[in-house]
This record gives structure tokens, sequence and C-alpha cells, in this order.
């Protein structure tokens, strides 16, 4: 009898392409774009009393100076990541650059403010077309091993742009003309443009074809954008008007019902703006739902931090960014760590302990008193990063992994609106919590309505009748008044950390404890793909 003859044995696999050294210099114009993006976001902040004073803005247009930037980048970011996976993730980013460059530009030479207003409305949707595209980019250029680290890099220059955005504002408003921070904009944008263009790889022909040949879901884009953008407008208004004002039921509801109806229409569109189905991939869903519940709380921490360094410690805006970065040396020693203690224990211990941590930080912060100084802050401070960035690192590089390739865009952009619109309204709950606490222990007997009104409206405005008035007694309860709002806001930051951590180890998908956290579908980019 005849033996069978031997199987073929199988064909070796192929040995994965070397990465080009050049992705570094790739990753540092995505961190460059990424960490002018986050510092534009405040540096209006310092700048916004010189433009009432120069250009006769009052209170509403102020508001729309800074409301304009933020609604911008909220609304646009869902339809650009599907324009990213239709016509090139590159292509995208690069124009976004552009745009950025060119209202940066327009800004310096702005002289009303109308003119201000478009100006910012423009550079959010630059930022829009910038920062969930870099995002998505990343696995592209990385193999899996590195993508964390990588997203550890991308994260830290996002966050770390926040409290250098005052600083750098403050500087230029000091030695120059309120323009000069729109002209800082143009040389750092230009230079991520150009780096970014030689080093960014190539859009694969092969993914833009088949989006291509889907339908644009126009209707999906303006119900998208509008609910959006009446969510992110009813909380601009509520310091102003409140929560119980029908403005802001009315702008609420109205944005509410039409993301409702964006959800529907996108279960039911053959070819939907976003796939929604991705958030039957556990690793996508609690990835971004972890992300939110970080960026809730570090939202919180960045909102009442400054307010307390500059207006009870008295602090100049300069001192106020430089004093929140132990925030940002935790985040970047935490992120460093993760890229070791995630392949090692896996992402459902490394997150629950690191939104521990961050919860710890933030109840720690609100034992602060009247009689701590600023030692104290810089500790829990530090802790709080120290947790965050072992909390969103991993949860952001989990989310990437979990995306199909020629998906990127458009669930990058997916996680960022999310934690973009879930921040927005975090912080507006948390300002009426600061408000609260601070209007329960300020005492303002004897003052002239006028008076007592400026010190009911806000800390400044205590601090302001003060001095005027030379009451050390209406400062001395400003502040501890103040103290107490902040610390309640700590306490709902640090709880609602903790509920995450327990959310964590309790749902997120387990892995092994000797294999990276984040298992990318990308293949590793060839050589060439780095050459523009």
């Amino acid at each position: 009898m005849t033996e069978p003859a031997p199987a073929p044995a199988p064909a070796p696999a192929p040995a994965p392409a070397p990465l080009s050294p050049r992705r570094w210099w790739a990753l540092a114009a995505l961190v460059l774009s990424a960490l002018i993006i986050g510092l534009d976001g405040t540096i209006i902040n310092v700048a916004l009393p010189t433009l009432s004073d120069e250009l006769g803005a009052d209170s509403a247009q102020l508001q729309w100076i800074g409301g304009g930037y933020l609604l911008a980048l909220s609304a646009a970011m869902l339809p650009i990541g599907l324009l990213g996976d239709r016509y090139g993730l590159k292509r995208v980013l690069l124009a976004g650059m552009a745009v950025f460059g060119l209202a940066s530009a327009a800004g310096v030479w702005a002289d009303s403010t109308g003119q201000v207003i478009a100006v910012r409305a423009v550079l959010g949707l630059g930022a829009a077309m910038i920062m969930p595209l870099s995002l998505a980019i990343l696995p592209r250029i990385f193999g899996p091993e590195e993508v964390p680290k990588a997203v550890a890099t991308w994260t830290a220059a996002t966050a770390l742009g926040m409290p250098i955005g005052p600083v750098v504002g403050g500087w230029l408003l000091n030695h120059f003309w309120w323009g000069s921070i729109f002209l800082f904009n143009i040389p750092v944008v230009a230079l991520a443009l150009v780096v970014s263009a030689v080093f960014l790889p190539t859009d694969p022909k092969r993914e833009r074809v088949a989006a291509e040949r889907a339908p644009l879901d126009l209707i999906g884009v303006v119900t998208s954008t509008l609910g959006i953008t009446a969510l992110v407008y009813g909380t601009i208004l509520v310091p102003r008007e409140g929560w119980g004002s029908p403005p802001v039921l009315g702008t609420l509801l109205a944005g509410a019902v039409l993301l409702v109806g964006f959800v529907v229409r996108q279960r039911r569109f053959a070819h939907p703006l976003v796939d929604l189905g991705l958030f039957a991939n556990a690793r996508f869903r609690w990835g971004t739902l972890i992300a939110v519940f970080v960026n809730f709380a570090v939202m919180g921490i960045l909102f009442v931090v400054p307010q307390y360094l500059e207006g009870v410690l008295g602090n100049d805006a300069l001192g106020t960014g430089l004093r929140v970065l132990p925030l940002i040396g935790g985040l970047l020693v935490s992120a460093t760590l993760s890229e070791t203690l995630v392949p090692r224990f896996g992402a459902r211990v490394v997150i629950p302990v690191g939104l521990a941590l961050l919860g710890a930080g933030a109840l720690l912060g609100a034992g602060t008193d009247a009689g701590n100084g600023y030692g104290f802050t810089a500790v829990w401070l530090g802790l709080a990063g120290l947790g965050f960035g072992m909390a969103v690192v991993p949860a952001t590089s989990m989310v990437m992994g979990s995306l199909p390739t020629g998906n990127t865009g458009s669930g990058a952009s997916l996680l960022e609106t999310v934690q973009q619109v879930g921040g927005v309204l975090g912080v507006a709950v948390l300002g009426s919590v600061l408000g609260a606490g601070y209007l329960d222990r300020l005492v303002v007997t004897g003052l002239a309505e006028p008076a007592a009104e400026a010190a009911r409206d806000s800390l400044s405005g205590a601090n302001g009748v003060a001095a005027r008035t030379q009451d050390p007694v209406l400062s001395a309860s400003a502040h501890d008044a103040f103290i107490h709002g902040m610390d309640l806001v700590l306490v709902v930051c640090g709880v609602i950390a903790l509920i995450a951590a327990a959310l964590a180890a309790a749902y997120l998908p387990g892995e092994s404890r000797n294999t990276p956290a984040p298992t990318l579908p990308t293949p590793a980019p060839r050589h060439g793909e780095l050459l523009a």
C-alpha cells in the first residue's frame, strides 16, 4: 500500500517590515499639533480683560469668544472623522493644520469683536480636524508594542497645553499686544504642517476607494452637529442663566432630542456617519466610558485649582500655570510606567489602580482648608496626575486597538466627541456645585447691595470689593467660601473616579499578564509608507 504524500510544510510567515526611525519625527509633529490645540483652548482666558478694554467687548461677546471655539470643536469632530476615513487621514489632518494657521493669521489682524469671535470659531473647526485624526494616525505609524508609548506622549501633550495656555498668554500680554496670542500659533503650526507633510504615512488608497463608494449621511451630519451644538451651548449658558431657566432647559432638551434622533438614524441607515456597533466591542465600550470618567474628574480639577491658586493664594497667570504642572508631571511619570505595567499585569488591573489613585488625589485635595499652602496642593495634584496617566493611556490604547483598520478616523472622532461633550457637561455641573458651596459660606452682611452682588458673583468679584473697601473680613470669608465649594467639587471628582475604578475592575476585558494590552489590527507600516 502506497504511503500518502506528506502534506507540504506551511510557508513561513513573512517577517514584519522594519519600522522606520522617521516615525518619531511624525510623532513629534502630531504632538506639536496636539499641544497647540490644548494651549489655544485656554490661552484666550487671560486675554479676555484686554479684549474687553481694547475692543469694547461686553460680557456676552466675551462669552462667545471663549464659547465659539468650544462649540466648533465639539460639533465638528464626528463628521471630520468620516471625512478622514473617506478622503485620507493625512489629507484632512494637513487641511486642518492649514485652517488653524490661516485662522491664527486672521486673528493677528482682527480689529473688532465680531472678527475675533469668527476667528475663534474657525480655530475650533481647525482643532476638530487635527485632534481626532492625529490620534487616529498613531496605529498606522507604530507597531502594537509602541502604540501605548505614542498615545502616552500624545495625551501628555494635549493635557500639558491646558495649564501652559495661561502661562504663555500672560507672558505674551505682558510684553506684546493682544494679537500676539494668535501670532504665537503660526510658526508652531507651520512647523507641524511641514514635518507632518514629510513624515506622515501616505493614505492607503484601498481604504479610501471603499469609503468613497458609500453615500454621505448628510442628515446625520446635520442632526449630530445641531444636537451637539445645542447641548454645548446650553451648558455655556448655565453660569449666566441657571439650570432652571427656559433658555437653558429648552436648548438642552432640543440637543437631547436631536441626538436621540441621530442615534436612531445611525442604527437604521445603511452607511451611518458613525458605527455605533463599535460599542458592542467591550474594549471600545469600556475604554471610551473610562476615558469619559477620567476626563470628567481631570476637567473638574483643572476648573477649580487655577481659581484657587490665583484667587486664594494670590498667584498671577504665569505662577498659576506653573503651579498646575505637578498634575502633568504625574501624568508623564505614570504614562511611562504604564508601558511596563500593562504588559505585565493587564489593563484590567492597571486602569482601576490608576482610577483609584486619581480618586484618592481628588479626595485628599478635598481636605484643603484656609491654612494649607501650595505644598499640600502640589502633593495631591501629583498623586492625581499619576492616576490620570495610569488610567487614560491604557484606556485610549484599548479603544484605538479595537478599531478596524479603515475606521480609525471615525472611531477616534467618536471617542474624542464623547469625551469633549462629557467634559463640558461635567464642568457645567461642577460649576453649579462650586457656586452653591461658595454662596453657602459667603458672608456679605453690612455690604451695600451692588458690592454684595459683586461678591456673590465670583471670588474675583469678592476680592475686588475687599481690596476697594479694605475689608479683610470679606476677603477671609470669600476665601473660606471658595475653598468650601472647591472641596465639594473635588469630592464629586473623587467619587466619580472611584466609581469608575469599580466598574473597570468588574467589566474590563481580561488579558494575559504577559501580553500587551492593546492588540492592534493594523499591520506594521512598510518603510516606504512613512514617506509622504
